[in-house]
Protein backbone atom coordinates (compact mmCIF):
# COMPACT_ATOMS: atom_id res chain seq x y z
CA UNK A 1 0.00 0.00 0.00
CA UNK A 2 1.09 3.57 -0.68
CA UNK A 3 1.47 5.88 2.29
CA UNK A 4 -0.63 9.07 2.01
CA UNK A 5 2.44 11.13 2.84
CA UNK A 6 4.36 9.43 0.03
CA UNK A 7 2.14 10.89 -2.68
CA UNK A 8 0.78 14.00 -0.94
CA UNK A 9 3.18 16.48 -2.50
CA UNK A 10 3.83 14.72 -5.78
CA UNK A 11 2.83 16.89 -8.70
CA UNK A 12 0.03 15.90 -11.05
CA UNK A 13 2.66 15.43 -13.76
CA UNK A 14 4.69 13.06 -11.57
CA UNK A 15 1.63 11.05 -10.59
CA UNK A 16 0.42 10.75 -14.18
CA UNK A 17 3.85 9.61 -15.33
CA UNK A 18 4.24 7.02 -12.57
CA UNK A 19 0.75 5.68 -13.17
CA UNK A 20 1.37 5.30 -16.90
CA UNK A 21 4.58 3.35 -16.24
CA UNK A 22 2.82 1.22 -13.60
CA UNK A 23 5.09 2.49 -10.81
CA UNK A 24 1.92 3.60 -9.04
CA UNK A 25 -1.56 2.12 -9.03
CA UNK A 26 -4.54 4.44 -9.66
CA UNK A 27 -6.48 2.57 -6.99
CA UNK A 28 -3.75 2.93 -4.38
CA UNK A 29 -3.14 6.59 -5.28
CA UNK A 30 -6.85 7.39 -4.92
CA UNK A 31 -7.07 5.50 -1.64
CA UNK A 32 -4.01 7.37 -0.33
CA UNK A 33 -5.47 10.78 -1.11
CA UNK A 34 -8.84 9.83 0.38
CA UNK A 35 -7.04 8.75 3.56
CA UNK A 36 -5.17 12.04 3.70
CA UNK A 37 -8.39 14.01 3.19
CA UNK A 38 -10.02 12.09 6.02
CA UNK A 39 -7.05 12.80 8.30
CA UNK A 40 -6.71 16.52 7.58
CA UNK A 41 -9.95 17.95 6.23
CA UNK A 42 -11.70 18.21 9.59
CA UNK A 43 -9.23 20.89 10.67
CA UNK A 44 -9.15 22.55 7.23
CA UNK A 45 -12.78 22.36 6.00
CA UNK A 46 -11.69 22.46 2.38
CA UNK A 47 -13.88 19.56 1.19
CA UNK A 48 -17.65 19.82 1.64
CA UNK A 49 -18.82 16.95 -0.58
CA UNK A 50 -17.17 13.55 -0.67
CA UNK A 51 -17.51 11.42 -3.80
CA UNK A 52 -15.35 8.54 -2.61
CA UNK A 53 -17.48 5.70 -4.02
CA UNK A 54 -17.52 7.25 -7.49
CA UNK A 55 -13.79 7.97 -7.21
CA UNK A 56 -12.90 4.40 -6.31
CA UNK A 57 -15.00 3.05 -9.17
CA UNK A 58 -13.21 5.36 -11.62
CA UNK A 59 -9.86 4.38 -10.12
CA UNK A 60 -10.58 0.70 -10.75
CA UNK A 61 -11.51 1.52 -14.35
CA UNK A 62 -8.28 3.50 -14.69
CA UNK A 63 -6.27 0.57 -13.38
CA UNK A 64 -7.91 -1.86 -15.77
CA UNK A 65 -7.05 0.44 -18.69
CA UNK A 66 -3.39 0.62 -17.63
CA UNK A 67 -3.12 -3.14 -17.20
CA UNK A 68 -4.75 -3.66 -20.60
CA UNK A 69 -2.18 -1.39 -22.25
CA UNK A 70 -4.77 1.07 -23.50
CA UNK A 71 -3.94 4.62 -24.55
CA UNK A 72 -4.70 6.90 -21.63
CA UNK A 73 -5.22 10.62 -21.12
CA UNK A 74 -2.97 13.37 -19.81
CA UNK A 75 -4.22 13.05 -16.22
CA UNK A 76 -5.04 9.37 -16.10
CA UNK A 77 -5.55 8.27 -12.50
CA UNK A 78 -4.75 11.71 -11.00
CA UNK A 79 -7.13 12.83 -8.22
CA UNK A 80 -8.78 16.24 -8.46
CA UNK A 81 -11.87 18.03 -7.15
CA UNK A 82 -14.66 20.30 -8.30
CA UNK A 83 -15.58 23.60 -6.68
CA UNK A 84 -18.97 23.71 -4.97
CA UNK A 85 -20.13 26.73 -6.92
CA UNK A 86 -20.70 26.28 -10.65
CA UNK A 87 -18.56 23.14 -10.74
CA UNK A 88 -20.91 20.27 -11.50
CA UNK A 89 -20.83 16.50 -11.88
CA UNK A 90 -23.89 14.52 -12.86
CA UNK A 91 -25.48 12.95 -9.77
CA UNK A 92 -23.58 15.11 -7.27
CA UNK A 93 -25.01 17.84 -5.04
CA UNK A 94 -24.37 21.51 -5.83
CA UNK A 95 -25.16 24.10 -3.15
CA UNK A 96 -23.67 26.99 -5.19
CA UNK A 97 -21.45 28.07 -2.34
CA UNK A 98 -23.26 26.79 0.74
CA UNK A 99 -26.84 27.94 0.11
CA UNK A 100 -28.74 25.95 2.74
CA UNK A 101 -31.92 25.68 0.65
CA UNK A 102 -29.90 23.79 -1.99
CA UNK A 103 -28.36 21.22 0.38
CA UNK A 104 -30.08 18.38 -1.55
CA UNK A 105 -29.78 19.94 -5.01
CA UNK A 106 -28.53 17.15 -7.29
CA UNK A 107 -27.48 18.27 -10.78
CA UNK A 108 -27.86 16.30 -14.00
CA UNK A 109 -24.94 17.73 -16.01
CA UNK A 110 -21.16 18.04 -16.03
CA UNK A 111 -19.42 21.40 -16.24
CA UNK A 112 -16.40 21.88 -18.56
CA UNK A 113 -13.78 21.18 -15.88
CA UNK A 114 -15.43 17.89 -14.99
CA UNK A 115 -16.22 16.95 -18.58
CA UNK A 116 -12.75 17.64 -19.99
CA UNK A 117 -10.60 16.39 -17.12
CA UNK A 118 -12.56 13.15 -16.84
CA UNK A 119 -11.97 12.67 -20.56
CA UNK A 120 -8.24 12.87 -19.79
CA UNK A 121 -8.58 10.30 -17.01
CA UNK A 122 -8.65 12.50 -13.90
CA UNK A 123 -10.52 11.12 -10.88
CA UNK A 124 -12.88 13.36 -8.95
CA UNK A 125 -12.87 12.70 -5.21
CA UNK A 126 -15.27 15.44 -4.11
CA UNK A 127 -16.16 19.12 -4.09
CA UNK A 128 -14.48 21.99 -2.27
CA UNK A 129 -15.86 24.90 -0.28
CA UNK A 130 -16.81 28.28 -1.76
CA UNK A 131 -18.69 31.41 -0.62
CA UNK A 132 -22.33 31.87 -1.58
CA UNK A 133 -22.49 32.48 -5.35
CA UNK A 134 -18.75 33.21 -5.22
CA UNK A 135 -19.67 36.77 -4.30
CA UNK A 136 -16.65 37.69 -2.15
CA UNK A 137 -12.90 37.14 -2.07
CA UNK A 138 -12.90 34.79 0.92
CA UNK A 139 -14.33 31.31 1.46
CA UNK A 140 -17.04 31.10 4.09
CA UNK A 141 -20.81 30.52 4.14
CA UNK A 142 -23.66 29.87 6.55
CA UNK A 143 -23.98 26.18 5.70
CA UNK A 144 -20.43 24.80 5.71
CA UNK A 145 -18.57 27.59 7.53
CA UNK A 146 -15.10 28.93 6.74
CA UNK A 147 -12.25 27.08 5.12
CA UNK A 148 -8.98 27.52 7.00
CA UNK A 149 -5.66 28.50 5.50
CA UNK A 150 -3.10 25.69 5.90
CA UNK A 151 -0.36 28.30 6.45
CA UNK A 152 -2.28 29.71 9.46
CA UNK A 153 -5.48 28.00 10.59
CA UNK A 154 -6.86 31.19 12.10
CA UNK A 155 -6.95 32.80 8.66
CA UNK A 156 -8.95 32.38 5.47
CA UNK A 157 -7.49 30.93 2.24
CA UNK A 158 -9.18 33.56 0.04
CA UNK A 159 -11.94 33.00 -2.43
CA UNK A 160 -13.94 32.10 -4.07
CA UNK A 161 -11.94 28.94 -4.92
CA UNK A 162 -10.55 28.82 -1.39
CA UNK A 163 -11.47 25.22 -0.63
CA UNK A 164 -9.56 23.96 -3.64
CA UNK A 165 -6.55 26.22 -3.01
CA UNK A 166 -6.30 25.14 0.63
CA UNK A 167 -6.54 21.48 -0.39
CA UNK A 168 -3.74 21.82 -2.96
CA UNK A 169 -1.45 23.68 -0.54
CA UNK A 170 -2.12 21.08 2.16
CA UNK A 171 -1.28 18.13 -0.09
CA UNK A 172 -4.85 16.82 -0.29
CA UNK A 173 -4.78 17.16 -4.09
CA UNK A 174 -2.21 17.98 -6.77
CA UNK A 175 -4.69 19.98 -8.88
CA UNK A 176 -8.15 21.48 -8.31
CA UNK A 177 -10.78 23.43 -10.17
CA UNK A 178 -10.56 27.19 -9.82
CA UNK A 179 -13.25 29.10 -11.68
CA UNK A 180 -12.53 32.82 -11.99
CA UNK A 181 -15.00 35.69 -12.41
CA UNK A 182 -13.19 38.34 -10.39
CA UNK A 183 -10.00 36.69 -9.21
CA UNK A 184 -11.46 33.53 -7.71
CA UNK A 185 -8.51 31.44 -8.86
CA UNK A 186 -5.77 34.00 -8.26
CA UNK A 187 -6.84 35.39 -4.88
CA UNK A 188 -6.75 32.03 -3.02
CA UNK A 189 -3.62 31.06 -4.91
CA UNK A 190 -1.95 34.19 -3.52
CA UNK A 191 -3.04 33.56 0.06
CA UNK A 192 -2.28 29.80 -0.07
CA UNK A 193 1.14 30.08 -1.73
CA UNK A 194 0.23 28.12 -4.87
CA UNK A 195 -0.01 28.84 -8.60
CA UNK A 196 -3.38 29.96 -9.93
CA UNK A 197 -3.96 30.47 -13.66
CA UNK A 198 -6.85 32.33 -15.33
CA UNK A 199 -6.91 31.79 -19.13
CA UNK A 200 -7.89 34.48 -21.60
CA UNK A 201 -11.62 34.95 -22.03
CA UNK A 202 -12.85 32.34 -24.53
CA UNK A 203 -9.78 30.12 -24.22
CA UNK A 204 -11.57 27.56 -22.03
CA UNK A 205 -15.26 26.89 -22.73
CA UNK A 206 -17.66 28.21 -20.12
CA UNK A 207 -21.25 27.02 -20.37
CA UNK A 208 -23.75 29.50 -18.97
CA UNK A 209 -27.46 28.99 -19.48
CA UNK A 210 -29.92 30.50 -20.04
CA UNK A 211 -27.63 33.54 -20.53
CA UNK A 212 -25.17 31.88 -22.91
CA UNK A 213 -23.64 35.19 -23.95
CA UNK A 214 -22.98 36.23 -20.30
CA UNK A 215 -22.25 39.83 -21.32
CA UNK A 216 -21.78 40.72 -17.67
CA UNK A 217 -18.14 39.61 -17.31
CA UNK A 218 -15.41 37.23 -18.56
CA UNK A 219 -15.80 34.16 -16.36
CA UNK A 220 -13.58 31.17 -17.00
CA UNK A 221 -12.39 27.84 -15.67
CA UNK A 222 -8.83 27.84 -14.34
CA UNK A 223 -6.44 25.63 -12.42
CA UNK A 224 -5.01 25.56 -8.90
CA UNK A 225 -1.68 23.76 -8.68
CA UNK A 226 1.63 23.80 -6.83
CA UNK A 227 3.71 23.88 -10.02
CA UNK A 228 3.55 25.77 -13.29
CA UNK A 229 3.93 22.50 -15.20
CA UNK A 230 0.76 21.13 -13.61
CA UNK A 231 -1.12 24.26 -14.65
CA UNK A 232 0.09 23.75 -18.22
CA UNK A 233 -1.02 20.12 -18.06
CA UNK A 234 -4.45 21.07 -16.75
CA UNK A 235 -4.86 23.76 -19.38
CA UNK A 236 -3.92 21.30 -22.10
CA UNK A 237 -6.93 19.28 -21.01
CA UNK A 238 -9.28 22.25 -20.64
CA UNK A 239 -8.75 24.38 -23.74
CA UNK A 240 -10.39 23.85 -27.09
CA UNK A 241 -13.41 24.94 -29.05
CA UNK A 242 -16.91 24.09 -27.89
CA UNK A 243 -19.95 25.25 -29.84
CA UNK A 244 -22.00 25.62 -26.64
CA UNK A 245 -19.92 28.70 -25.76
CA UNK A 246 -20.41 31.61 -28.21
CA UNK A 247 -17.07 33.11 -27.11
CA UNK A 248 -15.10 29.88 -27.47
CA UNK A 249 -11.77 30.30 -29.29
CA UNK A 250 -10.95 27.68 -31.92
CA UNK A 251 -7.23 27.42 -31.22
CA UNK A 252 -5.09 24.76 -29.55
CA UNK A 253 -1.84 25.84 -27.92
CA UNK A 254 1.20 23.86 -26.79
CA UNK A 255 1.27 24.92 -23.16
CA UNK A 256 3.90 22.39 -22.14
CA UNK A 257 6.39 23.72 -24.70
CA UNK A 258 5.85 27.19 -23.23
CA UNK A 259 7.60 25.99 -20.08
CA UNK A 260 10.90 25.80 -21.97
CA UNK A 261 10.71 29.35 -23.37
CA UNK A 262 12.92 32.34 -22.64
CA UNK A 263 11.99 35.88 -21.63
CA UNK A 264 15.33 37.38 -22.54
CA UNK A 265 14.78 40.82 -24.03
CA UNK A 266 11.12 40.96 -23.00
CA UNK A 267 9.79 44.29 -21.77
CA UNK A 268 7.90 43.88 -18.52
CA UNK A 269 5.76 46.64 -17.01
CA UNK A 270 5.48 46.74 -13.23
CA UNK A 271 2.64 48.58 -11.50
CA UNK A 272 2.77 48.41 -7.70
CA UNK A 273 -0.91 49.33 -7.35
CA UNK A 274 -2.66 49.74 -10.76
CA UNK A 275 -2.38 53.44 -9.96
CA UNK A 276 -5.42 53.42 -7.65
CA UNK A 277 -5.24 50.68 -4.97
CA UNK A 278 -3.79 51.02 -1.46
CA UNK A 279 -1.39 48.11 -0.87
CA UNK A 280 -0.11 46.90 2.51
CA UNK A 281 3.60 47.79 2.71
CA UNK A 282 4.53 44.23 3.66
CA UNK A 283 2.87 42.90 0.50
CA UNK A 284 4.28 45.71 -1.65
CA UNK A 285 7.83 45.04 -0.45
CA UNK A 286 7.64 41.32 -1.25
CA UNK A 287 6.31 41.91 -4.76
CA UNK A 288 8.74 44.75 -5.52
CA UNK A 289 11.60 42.42 -4.67
CA UNK A 290 10.15 39.46 -6.57
CA UNK A 291 9.59 41.35 -9.83
CA UNK A 292 13.32 41.93 -10.11
CA UNK A 293 13.80 38.18 -10.56
CA UNK A 294 12.80 38.71 -14.18
CA UNK A 295 15.87 40.88 -14.68
CA UNK A 296 18.03 37.84 -13.86
CA UNK A 297 16.43 36.12 -16.86
CA UNK A 298 17.38 38.98 -19.18
CA UNK A 299 14.08 40.89 -19.20
CA UNK A 300 13.75 44.65 -18.96
CA UNK A 301 11.55 45.64 -16.01
CA UNK A 302 10.16 49.15 -15.77
CA UNK A 303 7.64 50.70 -13.41
CA UNK A 304 4.64 52.22 -15.20
CA UNK A 305 1.70 54.45 -14.35
CA UNK A 306 -1.64 53.16 -15.55
CA UNK A 307 -4.18 55.81 -16.41
CA UNK A 308 -7.37 54.51 -14.79
CA UNK A 309 -9.66 57.51 -14.24
CA UNK A 310 -11.73 55.96 -11.44
CA UNK A 311 -11.00 55.61 -7.71
CA UNK A 312 -10.69 52.05 -6.45
CA UNK A 313 -14.01 52.19 -4.60
CA UNK A 314 -15.86 52.97 -7.85
CA UNK A 315 -14.06 50.04 -9.47
CA UNK A 316 -15.10 47.57 -6.78
CA UNK A 317 -18.68 48.84 -6.91
CA UNK A 318 -18.61 48.37 -10.68
CA UNK A 319 -17.50 44.79 -10.20
CA UNK A 320 -20.24 44.08 -7.67
CA UNK A 321 -22.91 45.44 -10.01
CA UNK A 322 -21.68 43.54 -13.05
CA UNK A 323 -21.00 40.28 -11.21
CA UNK A 324 -24.35 40.29 -9.45
CA UNK A 325 -26.17 40.99 -12.72
CA UNK A 326 -24.74 37.70 -13.88
CA UNK A 327 -26.57 35.98 -11.02
CA UNK A 328 -30.01 37.17 -12.06
CA UNK A 329 -30.51 34.23 -14.40
CA UNK A 330 -29.47 31.91 -11.54
CA UNK A 331 -32.15 33.28 -9.22
CA UNK A 332 -34.78 33.37 -11.97
CA UNK A 333 -33.90 29.83 -13.03
CA UNK A 334 -34.50 28.43 -9.56
CA UNK A 335 -37.79 30.32 -9.34
CA UNK A 336 -39.00 28.21 -12.28
CA UNK A 337 -38.10 25.14 -10.20
CA UNK A 338 -40.22 26.36 -7.33
CA UNK A 339 -37.34 27.74 -5.22
CA UNK A 340 -37.59 31.53 -4.82
CA UNK A 341 -34.35 32.22 -2.98
CA UNK A 342 -34.80 35.99 -2.83
CA UNK A 343 -38.32 35.75 -1.43
CA UNK A 344 -38.51 32.59 0.68
CA UNK A 345 -34.88 31.91 1.62
CA UNK A 346 -33.36 35.36 2.12
CA UNK A 347 -31.87 34.16 5.43
CA UNK A 348 -29.68 31.75 3.43
CA UNK A 349 -28.01 34.65 1.59
CA UNK A 350 -25.58 37.16 3.07
CA UNK A 351 -26.69 40.77 3.65
CA UNK A 352 -24.10 41.89 1.08
CA UNK A 353 -25.46 39.53 -1.56
CA UNK A 354 -29.01 40.71 -0.91
CA UNK A 355 -27.98 44.35 -0.94
CA UNK A 356 -26.34 44.11 -4.36
CA UNK A 357 -29.03 41.90 -5.85
CA UNK A 358 -31.70 44.36 -4.78
CA UNK A 359 -29.67 47.16 -6.40
CA UNK A 360 -29.16 45.45 -9.74
CA UNK A 361 -32.84 44.56 -10.04
CA UNK A 362 -33.47 48.31 -9.98
CA UNK A 363 -30.93 49.17 -12.69
CA UNK A 364 -32.09 50.48 -16.05
CA UNK A 365 -30.56 50.30 -19.51
CA UNK A 366 -28.71 53.61 -19.07
CA UNK A 367 -27.12 52.34 -15.84
CA UNK A 368 -25.96 49.20 -17.58
CA UNK A 369 -24.58 51.19 -20.50
CA UNK A 370 -22.58 53.44 -18.14
CA UNK A 371 -21.06 50.36 -16.55
CA UNK A 372 -20.02 49.02 -19.93
CA UNK A 373 -18.39 52.37 -20.77
CA UNK A 374 -16.38 52.20 -17.53
CA UNK A 375 -15.38 48.65 -18.39
CA UNK A 376 -14.25 49.75 -21.85
CA UNK A 377 -12.14 52.54 -20.38
CA UNK A 378 -10.37 50.03 -18.14
CA UNK A 379 -9.77 47.76 -21.13
CA UNK A 380 -8.19 50.66 -23.04
CA UNK A 381 -5.96 51.54 -20.06
CA UNK A 382 -4.56 48.03 -19.90
CA UNK A 383 -4.24 47.72 -23.66
CA UNK A 384 -2.19 50.93 -23.72
CA UNK A 385 0.41 49.24 -21.52
CA UNK A 386 0.74 46.40 -24.01
CA UNK A 387 1.61 48.78 -26.82
CA UNK A 388 5.09 48.93 -25.29
CA UNK A 389 5.36 45.90 -23.01
CA UNK A 390 5.02 42.13 -23.19
CA UNK A 391 3.69 41.59 -19.65
CA UNK A 392 2.18 43.59 -16.82
CA UNK A 393 3.06 42.71 -13.20
CA UNK A 394 1.11 43.75 -10.08
CA UNK A 395 0.47 42.38 -6.59
CA UNK A 396 -2.37 39.87 -6.64
CA UNK A 397 -3.98 40.90 -3.35
CA UNK A 398 -3.26 44.12 -1.46
CA UNK A 399 -3.22 42.59 2.03
CA UNK A 400 -2.34 39.46 3.99
CA UNK A 401 -4.90 36.66 4.55
CA UNK A 402 -7.97 37.75 6.50
CA UNK A 403 -8.84 36.23 9.86
CA UNK A 404 -11.85 33.93 9.88
CA UNK A 405 -15.09 35.02 11.52
CA UNK A 406 -17.34 32.78 13.59
CA UNK A 407 -20.68 33.74 12.02
CA UNK A 408 -20.30 32.28 8.51
CA UNK A 409 -19.80 35.74 7.03
CA UNK A 410 -16.04 36.32 6.98
CA UNK A 411 -15.05 39.54 5.23
CA UNK A 412 -11.84 41.13 4.03
CA UNK A 413 -10.39 44.35 5.44
CA UNK A 414 -12.36 47.59 5.47
CA UNK A 415 -9.23 49.78 5.34
CA UNK A 416 -5.71 49.45 3.93
CA UNK A 417 -3.11 52.10 4.72
CA UNK A 418 -5.92 54.17 6.22
CA UNK A 419 -7.95 54.15 2.98
CA UNK A 420 -11.42 52.61 2.94
CA UNK A 421 -11.87 49.57 0.72
CA UNK A 422 -14.83 47.31 0.02
CA UNK A 423 -14.45 44.24 2.29
CA UNK A 424 -16.04 42.06 -0.41
CA UNK A 425 -13.33 42.48 -3.05
CA UNK A 426 -11.83 45.98 -2.83
CA UNK A 427 -8.48 44.66 -1.63
CA UNK A 428 -7.97 42.50 -4.74
CA UNK A 429 -6.13 43.67 -7.88
CA UNK A 430 -7.65 40.86 -9.91
CA UNK A 431 -11.13 41.68 -11.16
CA UNK A 432 -10.03 44.27 -13.73
CA UNK A 433 -8.84 41.47 -16.02
CA UNK A 434 -12.27 39.83 -15.74
CA UNK A 435 -13.67 43.03 -17.20
CA UNK A 436 -11.16 42.80 -20.06
CA UNK A 437 -10.49 39.10 -20.67
CA UNK A 438 -6.69 39.21 -20.37
CA UNK A 439 -4.96 35.99 -19.25
CA UNK A 440 -3.14 36.12 -15.94
CA UNK A 441 -1.72 34.10 -13.08
CA UNK A 442 -0.87 34.50 -9.44
CA UNK A 443 2.54 33.12 -8.58
CA UNK A 444 4.06 32.78 -5.08
CA UNK A 445 6.28 35.84 -4.56
CA UNK A 446 7.46 35.13 -1.02
CA UNK A 447 6.41 35.08 2.62
CA UNK A 448 5.75 37.75 5.23
CA UNK A 449 7.08 36.89 8.69
CA UNK A 450 8.29 33.58 7.19
CA UNK A 451 4.76 32.14 7.27
CA UNK A 452 2.13 34.13 5.31
CA UNK A 453 2.18 33.86 1.50
CA UNK A 454 2.10 36.80 -0.90
CA UNK A 455 1.11 36.46 -4.55
CA UNK A 456 2.38 38.33 -7.60
CA UNK A 457 0.05 38.74 -10.58
CA UNK A 458 1.40 38.20 -14.10
CA UNK A 459 -0.87 39.60 -16.82
CA UNK A 460 -0.44 38.85 -20.52
CA UNK A 461 -1.72 40.36 -23.74
CA UNK A 462 -5.32 39.57 -24.66
CA UNK A 463 -4.58 36.04 -25.90
CA UNK A 464 -1.07 35.76 -24.47
CA UNK A 465 -1.66 32.71 -22.27
CA UNK A 466 1.59 31.12 -23.45
CA UNK A 467 3.56 34.24 -22.50
CA UNK A 468 2.16 34.15 -18.97
CA UNK A 469 3.11 30.49 -18.60
CA UNK A 470 6.61 31.06 -20.00
CA UNK A 471 7.30 33.91 -17.58
CA UNK A 472 5.85 31.90 -14.71
CA UNK A 473 8.06 28.91 -15.48
CA UNK A 474 11.14 31.13 -15.63
CA UNK A 475 10.24 32.70 -12.29
CA UNK A 476 9.63 29.28 -10.70
CA UNK A 477 13.05 28.10 -11.82
CA UNK A 478 14.83 31.16 -10.44
CA UNK A 479 12.78 31.53 -7.24
CA UNK A 480 11.25 28.14 -6.34
CA UNK A 481 8.71 28.07 -3.51
CA UNK A 482 8.26 24.35 -2.87
CA UNK A 483 9.95 24.54 0.54
CA UNK A 484 7.15 26.76 1.86
CA UNK A 485 4.77 23.79 1.98
CA UNK A 486 6.70 22.51 4.99
CA UNK A 487 4.60 25.01 6.95
CA UNK A 488 1.44 23.24 5.77
CA UNK A 489 2.86 19.75 6.25
CA UNK A 490 3.65 20.49 9.89
CA UNK A 491 0.51 22.43 10.78
CA UNK A 492 -1.64 21.38 13.75
CA UNK A 493 -4.50 18.99 13.02
CA UNK A 494 -6.78 20.26 15.75
CA UNK A 495 -9.63 22.64 14.94
CA UNK A 496 -9.14 26.32 15.64
CA UNK A 497 -12.16 27.76 17.48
Amino acid sequence: MISPNEVAYMSASQLASKIKTRELSPVEVTEAFITRIEERNKSLNSFVYFGYDDAMEKAKEAERAILAGEDVGLLHGVPTALKDLFGAKRGWVSTFGGIRALKDNVVNYDNPYCERLEKEGAIFVGKTNSPILGFRAVTDNYFFGPTRNPFDLSRNPGGSSGGGAAAVADGLLPIAEGSDSGGSTRIPAAWCGIFGFKPAGGRVPYFSRPDGFRTHIFSTEGTLTRTVEDAALGLSALVGYDDRDPYSVNEKLDFLSALRGSIKGWRIAYSPNFGVYPVDKRVADVVAKAVNIFKQAGAIVEEVDLVIPYPQRELSDLFCRIAMRGCISFFEGYKTKGIDLLKDYRQDLTPQCLQWMDKVYQMNLLDINRDQIMRTTIYDSIQNVFKNYDLLITPTVACLPAENAADGNTMGPTHINGEEVDPLIGYCLTYLTNFTGHPCASIPAGLVDQRLPVGMQIIGKRYGDVDVLTASAVFEQLKPWYHTYDICKNRPLDIVE
